[in-house]
C-alpha cells in the first residue's frame, strides 16, 4: 500500500536529517552558514518568509498564513512587520510577550497552531536547521560553551551573536563527562516537534489550587535525592517544564489571563532578561518566543488591575479581529464543513455566501461617509467597485473604527446553525434559504444576543436574503441565455461599432443593406444606463472605452467585453433585462407547454453542468426565481 511507502519515505528522510558531531564540527558548519545560530524569534520570522511574500497595493501578503486564515491580511501584516520582523532584528520587542487579543473563534488559536506546525516543518530544512548540545534537556545552543570573555572574538569571526549561559545540567556534564574540554562536547541536529516536546511548549491553565509551578519550570526528582544528596544537584532535577522544553522555539500560553498570578511572575525576567528561576539554581537562560491569546473582555479586566502593570508593560498586544470580507468568510465555512462528516451533502451555490453576508454585516460599523450604507461598505471591503467611491474612501473607512471586526456573529455560530439544519432535516442538499432560516431560528437560543441586537440581526438576515434574491435571478437569467458568450459578444461588438462612430463623428454601415446610418444612440444608452452612466458622463465613458481598445491593440491583444468590469456588467444586465419576461413566464408557469418544458430542462441542465447545482437545488432555484419575478 502507498500509505506504508509514504511512512517509510518520511522515516528515511528523518534519518537522513540526523547529524552528530563534536563542538568543533558545529563551528565549521557555522563558519559556512551562521543561520543555525539565529534566535527563536528570527527562526519564526524566517520560517514565515520562506513560504513567500507578495506585495499588492502597498500591502504585504504572507502565503504561510493563507492555508488556514482568511480575510486577516491587514492584521497578519501588522503582526509580522511590527513584531516578528522587529524581534528577528533583535530590537526590544523580542523582550515582550506577544498577546493575541480578539473575539471568540476569530482565528487566534489557529494562528498559533500554524506557527507551531510551520516551525516543525522549517526545522527539517537546511535553512531552518537547529543544533543542540547532545543530551541537554533544554536542547541548548552549543555556542553557550564559549566562555564570556572570548565571545566578542568568536562573534566577529563567525558573524553570529552569542547570548545566554549553559543550563545547570550542561555545566555539570562539561565538568564531569568532558573534563572542561568544550571541543569534545557532542552536538546533534534536533527536529522541532510538539509531540516530542522539542522546541515547543504549551501551557493551559487549570485549577490554581492543584496546578503546580513545576508545570512551567520543572521539578525535583525525589527518587534521586538520596543518590546525589542535594536538591541543588542538576542530576536530581527534572528540567521538563514547558519553559524548559520550549527553548529554541515557541512557548504558547493558552488563555493566558486566566492563569494564576504565580504562573505569570516567571515571565517577567524571561521576557526582559531571557532567563527564569527554577529550583535551587542560578537563573536559567532560555531563548523562546512567548505567544499568548485571550479575548477582549478578559484583557480589559486584566489592564484594569493595577497589580498587573509590570506584566502589561512587557506585552505587545496584537488585535486579531473577525474577517470582514464576504468572499473570505465563505472560505472559512467551506473549510469547516470539509473538516466535518457532512462533506457528502451538496451545498447549493451562493448558500454560504448568503450566510457570509449576514455575518459580515453584524461585524461592520456604520460609516460616517455620506451615502455609504453597510451594504456598499461590505462590497467595497470585498474588493467590489461601488460607483461614486474610490480606493481612498476605502482606506479612510478602514481607519474610522479601531475596533471594527471585534464584535458580531462568530463563524462557529453560523456553522452550528448549518449543522443543525443538516442534521434535523436529513437533507441531501442545502440552499441559501435553508441556511438563513436556520440562522434566524437560532437567534432566540443565542444567550449573548439581547433584544435590540436580535432586531438588528433579523434586519441583516433580510438584507442577506435580498442580496441572494438578486444573485438567484441573475443566475437563472444567465442560464436562460442560449450561448451567453456569443450573445454578449455580439451585443458588445455592436456597441463598440456605435461608440467608435459617435466619437469619430462618422457613420456605421447596416450589415444587411450596407447603407450608412447614424450611431444608434438608443442602443448605446440602453447599455450604459444599466450601470448608471448619466447623459453628461456618456461621452467620457465612451472615450475611455476607445482608449482601452487602443491600449490593447498596441500590445497585440484583442479587447473582449470581459476585459472591462463595468462594461461587462452593463452588457450582462442589458441581456438579462431583455430576457426578463421570457424567464418570468417560463419559470412561473404551473403547467408548461412542450416548448416551455424543453427550455426549463435545458436551463436546469446548464445550471447543473456549468454552475455547480445538483438536480434538487436547480429545480428549487427555478421555482424560487419564478415566484420572485411574479411578485
Amino acid at each position: 500500500m502507498k500509505i506504508f511507502e509514504r511512512v517509510a519515505k518520511y522515516q528515511a528522510e528523518s534519518e537522513r536529517l540526523a547529524w552528530s558531531g563534536n563542538f568543533r564540527d558545529y563551528l565549521e558548519i557555522l563558519s559556512k552558514n551562521p543561520s543555525p545560530a539565529m534566535t527563536a524569534h528570527a527562526r519564526v520570522y524566517e520560517m514565515i518568509k520562506s513560504f513567500g511574500v507578495e506585495t499588492s497595493g502597498g500591502q504585504k501578503r504572507y502565503k504561510f498564513f493563507e492555508q488556514e486564515l482568511f480575510g486577516l491580511d491587514r492584521a497578519v501584516e501588522k503582526l509580522v512587520e511590527e513584531y516578528f520582523h522587529s524581534a528577528a532584528r533583535r530590537l526590544d520587542v523580542r523582550k515582550r510577550i506577544l498577546l493575541l487579543m480578539g473575539p471568540v473563534s476569530g482565528g487566534k488559536s489557529t494562528l498559533v497552531t500554524l506557527l507551531k506546525r510551520g516551525l516543525e516543518q522549517f526545522s527539517r530544512t537546511d535553512q531552518g536547521a537547529v543544533y543542540a548540545i547532545d543530551g541537554c534537556p533544554m536542547y541548548e545552543e552549543p555556542l553557550h560553551l564559549i566562555p564570556h570573555e572570548l565571545r566578542p572574538e568568536v562573534e566577529k569571526e563567525l558573524g553570529v551573536r552569542i547570548e545566554g549561559n549553559l543550563c545547570p545540567s550542561c555545566q555539570m556534564r562539561l565538568r564531569t563527562e568532558y573534563d572542561g574540554d568544550i571541543e569534545k562536547v557532542r552536538v546533534k541536529r534536533v527536529l522541532i516537534s510538539e509531540d516530542q516536546r522539542v522546541g515547543i511548549g504549551t501551557f493551559s491553565p487549570s485549577d490554581p489550587k492543584s496546578q503546580d509551578i513545576a508545570d512551567l519550570t520543572g521539578s525535583i526528582d525525589f527518587s534521586t535525592i538520596t543518590e546525589y544528596g542535594s536538591e541543588s544537584d542538576p542530576r536530581a532535577y527534572r528540567f521538563d517544564g514547558e519553559l524548559n522544553k520550549a527553548n529554541r522555539g515557541l512557548m504558547e500560553f493558552q488563555e493566558m489571563l486566566k492563569c494564576d498570578e504565580k504562573f505569570l511572575w516567571n515571565l517577567l525576567s524571561l521576557t526582559q532578561e531571557g532567563n527564569f528561576k527554577a529550583g535551587r539554581f542560578a537563573l536559567i537562560s532560555a531563548d523562546e518566543l512567548i505567544i499568548a491569546h485571550t479575548n477582549e473582555a478578559e484583557y480589559k479586566s486584566f489592564i484594569a488591575n493595577k497589580k498587573n502593570e509590570a506584566l502589561q508593560s512587557r506585552m505587545i498586544v496584537m488585535p486579531i479581529p473577525y474577517n470582514l470580507k464576504v468572499s473570505e468568510e465563505e472560505k472559512i465555512y467551506s473549510k469547516l464543513i470539509q473538516q466535518s462528516d457532512m462533506r457528502h451533502i451538496h451545498i447549493a451555490p451562493h448558500a454560504l455566501r448568503a450566510a457570509a453576508i449576514f455575518s459580515i454585516l453584524t461585524r461592520l460599523k456604520e460609516s460616517k461617509k455620506q451615502g455609504m450604507d453597510l451594504v456598499k461598505k461590505m462590497r467595497m471591503y470585498d474588493g467590489e467597485e461601488v460607483e461614486g467611491y474610490k480606493e481612498a474612501d476605502l482606506k479612510e473607512m478602514q481607519t474610522e473604527y479601531l475596533d471594527e471586526g471585534m464584535s458580531g456573529v462568530d463563524p462557529r455560530y453560523v456553522i452550528n446553525r448549518i449543522s443543525s439544519a443538516l442534521i434535523k432535516q436529513d437533507l441531501e442538499c442545502i440552499n441559501a434559504l435553508d441556511i438563513l432560516r436556520a440562522i434566524k431560528d437560532g437567534l432566540d437560543q443565542h444567550a449573548s444576543i439581547n433584544k435590540e441586537e436580535r432586531e438588528r440581526y433579523l434586519n441583516y438576515i433580510a438584507i442577506a436574503r435580498r442580496e441572494y434574491d438578486e444573485l438567484a435571478k441573475k443566475e437563472v437569467q444567465k442560464a436562460f441565455v442560449y450561448s451567453f458568450e456569443e450573445s454578449a459578444r455580439t451585443l458588445f461588438d455592436n456597441y463598440l461599432d456605435n461608440i467608435e462612430a459617435f466619437c469619430n463623428w462618422s457613420k456605421i454601415r447596416d450589415p444587411l443593406t450596407d447603407e450608412e446610418l447614424d450611431p444608434d444612440e438608443r442602443l448605446m444608452r440602453s447599455i450604459e444606463e444599466q450601470i448608471g452612466v448619466s447623459e453628461n458622463a456618456k461621452k467620457a465613458f465612451r472615450e475611455e472605452i476607445l482608449i482601452r481598445i487602443s491600449a490593447y491593440s498596441r500590445k497585440g491583444r484583442k479587447f473582449e467585453y470581459h476585459n472591462h468590469d463595468r462594461l461587462r456588467e452593463a452588457i450582462e444586465k442589458k441581456l438579462f433585462a431583455d430576457l426578463k419576461d421570457i424567464v418570468k413566464i417560463t419559470t412561473s408557469t404551473k403547467t408548461p407547454d412542450a416548448n416551455q418544458l424543453k427550455r426549463i430542462n435545458e436551463v436546469s441542465k446548464r445550471l447543473i453542468d456549468e454552475h455547480g447545482y445538483c438536480p434538487i437545488c436547480a429545480n428549487e432555484l427555478l421555482r424560487y426565481v419564478g415566484s420572485l419575478l411574479n411578485r
